[in-house]
């Protein structure tokens, strides 16, 4: 089975993704009335809100959509929890039908641990969670979910490449009101669903690629927001419970997000 190697690897940068129902063409009277302005004020008191918390956590669900060679759209559910104290202190886990990982990192050493194959790998990542996220794209190929969304500057991360914007109104999550947004960059069309209020924490966020036939998409969908005094205590170092073996990172499979049966094809 192939999956294109562009839109998982885009996809795979942020965080996942549910089918598309009915598709609505926007016309140009929506362009012109969209308040650019007041989209880009929405998304960046969202960054300036979550940059400002020293500690939060969220519970999220997740949709990888990936297009077969014969144009079939399969989707790949996952879910999981993150727990963050900045600056340098993150755990993550992710649960789907083929895989059960949870990755931690102490500020010192990053931890990736595959429970159902009860093995685990170790390196060195000194810094922040900002290094460590460009550390896991850019050289483990292992995002973390919602990566964008938890960098110190993360407004300036999502704006990159940006050249539409559209303020669509409103729109509820999980019993959420929010304030929903949509962009183009190049590349990817992706919209976020941010809560409305004092505490604008993303709902939704998803990811659609350009470039590949019927448009596959990655979507996060979020729940369980705490911050401060509310997120639960975490001890963020790793202590293996499970006498767990330690292999390299490079051997440890069958902890990515598409299982290893899937091959990745080139793009269209």
């Amino acid at each position: 089975m192939k999956t294109s190697r562009k839109s998982v690897k885009r996809s795979l940068r942020s965080l996942s993704v549910a089918g598309l129902s009915l598709i609505v063409m926007l016309g140009t009277s929506l362009a012109v009335s969209a308040d650019e302005a007041d989209a880009k004020r929405l998304l960046k008191s969202m960054s300036d809100y979550l940059a400002a918390q020293k500690a939060l956590s969220f519970d999220y669900d997740a949709t990888l959509e990936v297009v077969t060679k014969d144009e079939q759209k399969l989707a790949l559910a996952s879910s999981g929890s993150v727990s963050l104290n900045r600056p340098g202190k993150i755990r993550f886990t992710r649960s789907g039908g083929f895989a059960d990982v949870e990755m931690s990192f102490d500020g010192k050493t990053l931890t990736l641990l595959g429970k159902n194959l009860n093995a685990y790998a170790q390196t060195a990542v000194p810094g922040t969670v900002d290094n460590l996220v460009d550390e896991l794209r850019e050289k483990h190929n292992r995002p973390l979910p919602a990566a964008d969304l938890l960098l110190s500057n993360a407004y300036e991360e999502l704006m990159r490449n940006v050249v539409d914007v559209k303020d669509l109104g409103s729109g509820v999550i999980g019993g959420v009101e929010c304030d929903y947004l949509a962009f183009r960059a190049g590349e990817v069309d992706w919209q976020i669903w941010i809560a409305q209020g004092e505490h604008p924490y993303p709902c939704r966020y998803v990811i659609t690629s350009m470039f590949i036939g019927g448009g596959p998409q990655y979507t996060i969908q979020t729940r369980n927001w705490k911050t401060g005094k509310q997120v639960a205590a975490t001890d963020y170092s790793f202590r293996n419970t499970t006498n767990a073996s330690k292999v390299d990172l490079e051997n440890l499979k069958g902890t990515d997000e598409l299982p290893d049966h899937f091959k990745i094809g080139e793009s269209k």
